[in-house]
């Protein structure tokens, strides 16, 4: 038996899933990760919970299937993107990683539209706080002491894949949302680099999603009874799912509904149209690109209205659908972290419009799903005149 062993670096939860080699799923197991928001506008994580929750589902996936956990022959991983990973030249975490919701940077992009108002055509996108460039501009700027030490930039999956191997590397889908990247020629940029005080020394070499990127580390082979299976390239969240549900040729897409919303589309070539604030990225597959719009808040939407309301998600939207005869009285913008998609705008907030005696969790419930849906509504616009 043959077995491979995807590993998702999500922002609520690490999941890990067993496949043989057909692709037939044998097992899964997670573990879930918090978000310290220690400041208005800040989302935080310390890289070493995502490596002590890879650890802990790893040990749970093991103990499940021993077997089949003993038969992986190759890794995939795939992982929220745009977070900035800073390390000093002995590899060690200088702060907290900064997470791709994270908006602090405002400032930063517009200093970075100033300095290069042609960058979107070089990077495919306007420069937006969530994406990983204005993170570092923000440090140089507030944490000179921190941004004076650092060597190395990775993105979340890709300091994982440092963890597991050894090897400083990511895939061009992921790369294509730090801002640094030259999308259309899928290699670092080094005017864009420029831009934010670094140059390729500080960067990971570059793979396609599909193209080995190193080995699992002996030691961790032999702590986990494996051989030494290969770590594939791998992808940014929404390109890996684009490859897993098939959306890899030009005009297919998909919508994603998790912690941000994702409305995607494959393409066949570099198509940057910034109008609207569509991103455009490669995909995780060579040769290939893709468009996006991006909500801030899809399910965290739902998250936040479950915590305001002391009633879990579940309960929230079975009472909603219970409930339902039609469109709501009730209006939720559903901005709670600024938005992407189509407004660029960090310091957008959400609001609830057309409150009464009548509104309760069911009826706000239904709002906050059908501001979501709107949301998703006004990214179909703007992919459409992309």
């Amino acid at each position: 038996m043959r077995t491979v062993l995807g590993i998702d670096l999500g922002t609520s939860e690490v999941k890990l899933a067993l496949l043989d080699e057909d692709g037939r799923l044998l097992a899964t197991a997670g573990a879930p990760l918090a978000v310290s928001r220690p400041r208005p506008h800040w989302s935080e994580q310390h890289p070493g919970d995502w490596w002590d929750a890879l650890l802990a589902a790893a040990a749970s996936l093991r103990s499940a299937r021993p077997d089949a956990f003993a038969a992986v022959q190759g890794i995939g991983l795939a992982g929220q993107m745009h977070g900035a990973v800073l390390l000093d030249a002995a590899g060690e975490v200088l702060r907290p990683a900064i997470l791709w919701n994270d908006t602090r940077s405002g400032a930063e992009c517009e200093e970075l539209m100033r300095r290069l108002p042609g960058l979107p055509q070089v990077a495919g996108n306007l420069a937006m706080p969530g994406f990983t460039a204005p993170k570092l501009l923000w440090v140089e700027r507030h944490e000179p002491g921190v941004h004076a030490r650092v060597a190395h930039v990775l993105l979340p999956k890709d300091w994982l894949r440092w963890r597991l191997t050894g090897a400083m590397a990511s895939d061009m889908s992921d790369a294509a949302g730090t801002l640094w990247l030259d999308v259309g020629k899928r290699d670092w940029s080094d005017t864009l680099l420029a831009l934010t005080g670094l140059d390729r020394s500080h960067m990971p070499r570059l793979v396609e999603g599909s193209a080995p990127s190193g080995a699992l580390k002996p030691a961790l082979a032999e702590r986990w009874g494996m051989g030494k299976p290969v770590v594939a390239g791998g992808g940014g969240d929404n390109a890996a799912s684009a490859c897993g549900i098939g959306a890899i040729r030009p005009g297919e897409g998909f919508v994603s509904i998790g912690t941000s919303g994702v409305l995607f589309v494959s393409n066949d070539r570099f198509r940057p149209n910034t109008a609207g604030a569509v991103h455009a990225f490669c995909h995780a597959i060579p040769d290939t690109w893709h468009q996006m719009g991006v909500i801030l808040s899809a399910t965290d939407s739902l998250n936040w209205l479950s915590s305001v309301t002391g009633r879990k998600q579940a309960e929230l939207s079975q009472q909603a659908e219970a409930s339902f005869t039609g469109p709501g009285e009730e209006i939720f913008l559903p901005y709670l972290s600024g938005e992407r998609t189509p407004h660029n705008n960090a310091n957008a907030r959400g609001s609830f419009v057309g409150l009464s005696h009548l509104s309760d969790p069911a009826r706000l419930a239904q709002a906050v799903m059908e501001g979501v849906a709107f949301a998703f509504r006004d990214c179909r616009r703007v992919l459409t005149d992309a």
